[in-house]
């Protein structure tokens, strides 16, 4: 005790063993104890009494498209890190691609990771890219510290990121699986997107028939059959279509290492309410009807999906224009996420130690970070987010710290304002106020 810098003391902290009044010692940055809540404060320590307001471990975001370098008109390290930090985010795991280089090499790893060093605000960490032409850089990645490689089976948007057949997406896990590396993929079809019909145009009928089911569910399918092949491991991007979730239980009944993600804009909005022309609401996999929506969350409440991240992708607001088939198609959610989840989950009888499990402990340990990240226990990184549970709010992009305030929960009124968020004990964001960055630059092995 005699080591406590400071201790946070609240009538709720979320901890793995549940929800209790308790004060949590911290010192040089990491957890020392979770005490009872009325433990004597050890002398020189500085007590933040923080009421009744809950004190939850900091999200860990593992899906998050930064943009810098490149594309730093979209997004940027800076930006992002705020606006994570803002919504009670402490860790992010940035995307390989819509930056310019891409990071499918370790050379281009080190650029990334020089640009970001001086600008973030919260923890970040790298995902490699898996490319048709690029096996022999994969493990040279792994070993530079990248926590896995993703790769998109059809294609990606942008033309420095290409897509990997049913070949070579064989050829690349059996690479990855060979230092037991971790495959996360965009999994649609693109035969089945080719014979899908394609309108154009600002309905969203029309997009959304444009990227069927049947897409994602062959993809995936055919993921599971290779991964189980090789033994080897593979996550489930940003899931959407809830007719995938039988073949995806099975595959996990039957000794798979797959896991499988969400995200907040697939849990909290429907396509039957997408305007016409608002491509603010445009993404692929698509948003889908609300039955299939009630069908992703059994799915998280009963383990067949293991967790929710953002997939934030903003762009300008100019290439959001009001034709589907040619919008940006992307979320911009990293600073929402948590009141958005929230409100839909109070809503459907779940806590937030649920949403603590799905957006952070989980996630932590989907990139191995859970014996620092993810939960508030001795012995990890003293990273919380502070919320108000039972405040509501109504989001105005204007207040949003995204570079580019285009956002689908726009004019939404929402339950959960994060008060402040902590990055290894130290207050990074309280009330709308930022520190200077802290973020260290983490690797897989950190």
């Amino acid at each position: 005790m005699s080591d406590a810098e400071q201790v946070l003391r609240s009538t709720r902290v979320i901890t793995p063993e549940g929800t209790r009044a308790a004060s949590v010692t911290v010192a040089d940055g990491t957890i020392t104890a979770v005490l009872p809540y009325d433990a004597p404060v050890p002398e020189g320590a500085r007590l933040e009494d923080l009421g009744d307001d809950v004190l939850l471990p900091g999200l860990v975001d593992t899906h998050v498209h930064v943009n810098d370098p490149g594309r730093t008109e979209w997004e940027g390290f800076w930006t992002a890190t705020r606006a994570a930090a803002a919504g009670g985010i402490t860790t992010l795991i940035d995307m390989p691609l819509n930056s310019l280089p891409p990071t499918t090499t370790v050379d281009h790893l080190r650029t990334k990771r020089r640009v970001a060093a001086d600008k973030a605000h919260i923890d970040v960490g790298f995902w490699g890219g898996a490319l048709p032409d690029n096996a022999q850089d994969l493990r040279p990645l792994h070993e530079a510290g990248v926590f896995g490689f993703k790769a998109f089976l059809s294609p990606s948007g942008v033309d420095e990121f290409p897509h990997l057949d049913q070949d070579r997406l064989a050829r690349s896990l059996a690479e990855i699986a060979a230092f037991d590396g971790l495959l996360i993929v965009h999994a649609e079809d693109p035969h089945h997107l080719a014979a899908a019909p394609q309108h154009g145009g600002p309905k969203y009928a029309d997009f959304l028939a444009s990227r069927p089911r049947d897409a994602e569910d062959t993809a995936i399918a055919h993921l599971v059959d290779v991964a189980k092949r090789l033994g080897a491991r593979v996550h489930v991007l940003h899931l959407s279509s809830s007719d995938a979730l039988p073949v995806i239980a099975a595959a996990k009944a039957d000794g798979v290492r797959v896991t499988v993600e969400t995200c907040p804009h697939y849990l909290t909005l429907t396509a039957e309410e997408v305007p016409d022309g608002a491509s603010e609401f445009k993404c692929c996999p698509p948003i889908r009807e609300a039955a299939n929506q009630d069908l992703l969350w059994q799915a998280l409440a009963d383990g067949t999906i293991d967790c929710v991240v953002t997939d934030h992708s903003p762009s300008t607001a100019d290439l959001k224009t009001d034709d589907f088939s040619t919008a940006w198609g992307g979320i911009s959610g990293l600073q929402l996420s948590l009141p958005a989840v929230w409100t839909e989950a109070r809503r459907r009888g779940h806590g937030l130690e649920d949403v603590v499990r799905w957006m952070s402990t989980r996630t932590a340990a989907l990139v191995g970070l859970d014996a620092r990240k993810g939960a508030i226990a001795p012995g990890h990184d003293a990273d919380f987010a502070v919320l108000a549970p039972d405040e509501t709010f109504t989001v105005d992009p204007a207040e949003l710290q995204h570079r580019n305030r285009v956002t689908a929960y726009a004019g939404r009124t929402l339950y959960g304002v994060v008060k402040s968020t902590w990055l290894r004990g130290r207050r990074v964001v309280a009330d709308g106020a930022f520190t200077e960055p802290k973020g260290r630059l983490l690797t897989r092995s950190h």
